[in-house]
């Protein structure tokens, strides 16, 4: 089957369609099904049903409140494709499943009755539709001894088993979850915990990020030794050099991808409820850093729809993107109280900080529509005013909520907790997720990051291969004459297009793809948003293929500086399973969508 994001489905509501390709991928993952696997259900519906749903938090604060009014102000947003909150809402929401959020923390402790209670807690999890994130810090080392004289293998082989785990369970019966492995950088077993990636087709539904400490910093930035450190004793049982390990991480992360770092004493200093207990581990995809057993809800604006035209030119509304922000914080904050949450000990923590992650996308085809190429100083600039006046936006909501509804009840010993400051209905408040399917579904760019490709092949739903056309770029190239199955198939194969001048260089300029960028500039990007982000930013930082180990080691030494979180490299290439491609199946499903255009243009000549 031929599927393109040229074509459109009817519309949700006046001014609003679909493209085929996010209509498919609904049809799969999202809309309902009766008993007998038939779908129940139009997009409409699906927005109308979360809509309804989570409408209903509102009698919680207010038991005359105008649910139809908020139930209307809520399906508007998503069916106009303004916001969209992350996939278990829009799974779940009016189900009798009900489970809304997106992101865990499970904490693992060293037992053996603590790693497989995790196991079982993650496997609930991930029934629900959550992806998880988990620390292997407190694992004790291999080779230590316990009793009876047998001896620890260490956290490493651990993660097989929660892997093999998530294989067999699919997140809310639709796909397999996700998880983020996190080991310390001063564990005993860090250097095998860097290898635990080496076969690309090992632990695919893991990623893994060390945790770098900041005494590891400084001990790399003087060329020291650092030490490991038994987290069952707290004794210190060697050192390492810490520039070698930095090696082997950075080596490791060009070869494979994995694994990435996370700043874990940067994130702790950010940590809003430090009355609570330390971060240990963040998300799936590692935007968000949380606490053992706390969750968040995500959602994200569409920067494409936050525009207006003044006298021909595009600009952004904010007057719009204000009231999409007071509209998401209250949608998300309501989500936390309509949720069924799959394990109590979640429940606990997560209605004590109420943390939501209000994000963006639709970034770089919001920048194509203005004219601002991304790869620029503009660009930079355009990022700080826009996710700066989102954040201020956000922040206010959450002081009016609290207003209303009362500030988190972890509120009290927490980092707002001082003299002149206004409460916050959530601990948290921004984040920016990797918004994979749900930017899909908006017809936009993912997150903050650059496109991948003006034409590509996305390999999804389960072997399945979508033909995503850039919708910035078919509207520029048919409104200048260009579009054509020739310039369509040169983009596809990766022909060097740009060269052939095909496309005038004032208009090419603003097609900037993933690997047209410098990495120092994806850092650069991901820092300004961070900035203004209180959880963590997921970006992806691509390097070409020819990029080497010390390119890599050089992009983690500047996410450092830059005040990151975190940082994760991909090299063009060094995986084997990649989602996203330019490939000999792009010829043919380019050539098919023209052929199909021509059958159906000659039948409507023949229809008239």
């Amino acid at each position: 089957m031929v599927l393109r994001d040229a074509e459109v489905m009817p519309p949700l509501c006046p001014g609003t369609s679909l493209t085929s390709n996010a209509l498919r991928v609904l049809e799969q993952r999202y809309l309902l099904r009766d008993n007998l696997g038939n779908i129940t259900e139009t997009p409409a519906d699906m927005f109308r049903r979360v809509a309804r749903a989570v409408a209903a938090g509102e009698l919680i604060y207010n038991p005359e409140a105008d649910l139809a009014a908020k139930e209307e102000e809520f399906f508007n947003m998503m069916s106009n494709l303004e916001f969209l909150p992350n996939s278990p809402v829009l799974l779940n929401a009016g189900t009798r499943t009900k489970q809304l959020l997106s992101c865990f923390v499970v904490p693992i402790t060293d037992s053996v009755e603590g790693v497989f209670s995790a196991v079982r807690d993650s496997a609930i999890i991930h029934k629900s539709g959550g992806g998880t994130g988990f620390s292997f810090s407190k694992l004790r080392p291999a080779s230590n001894i316990l009793g009876s004289d047998s001896i620890s293998n260490g956290p490493v082989p651990f993660i097989d088993i929660f892997s093999a785990v998530t294989d067999v369970i699919k997140q809310g019966g639709v796909r397999r979850g996700c998880n983020m492995g996190v080991l310390r950088v001063d564990h005993p077993d860090i250097l095998e915990f860097i290898r635990a990636k080496d076969n690309p087709l090992s632990l695919t539904n893991f990623c893994l990020a060390v945790a770098i400490t900041d005494e590891f910093m400084q001990a790399l930035e003087n060329n020291n030794y650092y030490s490991l450190v038994n987290p069952c004793t707290g004794t210190v049982v060697g050192k390492l050099k810490a520039k070698e390990v930095f090696n082997k991480i950075s080596m490791q992360s060009w070869k494979t991808g994995d694994p990435g770092i996370i700043f874990i004493d940067r994130i702790n200093l950010d940590n809003p409820t430090p009355n609570l207990g330390k971060i240990e581990s963040v998300s799936g995809c590692g935007e968000q850093p949380l606490l053992p057993y706390e969750a968040c809800i995500l959602g994200s604006i569409n920067l494409t729809k936050m525009l207006k035209n003044i006298h021909g030119i595009l600009e952004i509304d904010y007057t719009k993107l204000s009231q999409t922000v007071t509209a998401a914080v209250n949608f998300l904050d309501n989500a936390i109280d309509v949720t069924t949450y799959p394990l109590s000990q979640v429940e606990e923590i997560t209605k004590k900080t109420r943390k939501i992650g209000l994000g963006v996308m639709g970034f770089a085809d919001m920048l194509i529509k203005i004219g601002i190429p991304y790869n620029s100083e503009e660009a930079i600039k355009f990022a700080d005013n826009i996710m700066s006046f989102i954040r201020k936006e956000t922040v206010r909501t959450s002081e009016l909520l609290a207003k209303d509804r009362g500030a988190f009840p972890a509120f009290k010993g927490s980092k707002y907790d001082i003299s002149g400051s206004c409460p916050l209905r959530n601990a948290a408040c921004n984040t920016i997720a990797p918004t994979g399917t749900i930017s899909l579904i908006a017809g936009c760019s993912h997150s903050i990051e650059p496109n991948y490709a003006m034409v590509f092949v996305r390999n999804i739903l389960e072997g399945e291969h979508l033909l995503e056309i850039n919708p910035c770029f078919a509207e520029i190239a048919k409104k200048e004459n260009l579009y054509s199955q020739d310039l369509l198939l040169q983009i596809v194969a990766g022909n060097g297009w740009k060269d052939n001048r095909i496309i005038p260089d004032s208009i090419s300029r603003l097609f900037v793809t993933t690997h047209e960028i410098e990495p120092e500039l994806h850092v650069k990007m991901q820092g300004v948003f961070q900035r203004y982000v209180d959880n963590g930013v997921s970006k992806m930082i691509n390097l070409p293929k020819d990029a080497t180990k010390e390119d890599v080691a050089n992009i983690f030494i500047l996410a450092y500086k830059e005040g990151l979180k975190g940082a994760i490299c991909y090299r063009e290439g060094s995986r084997q399973l990649q989602s996203l491609s330019k490939t000999e199946e792009g010829i043919e499903l380019v050539s098919n969508y023209f052929s199909e255009i021509r059958l159906a243009n000659i039948q409507g000549d023949t229809d008239e």
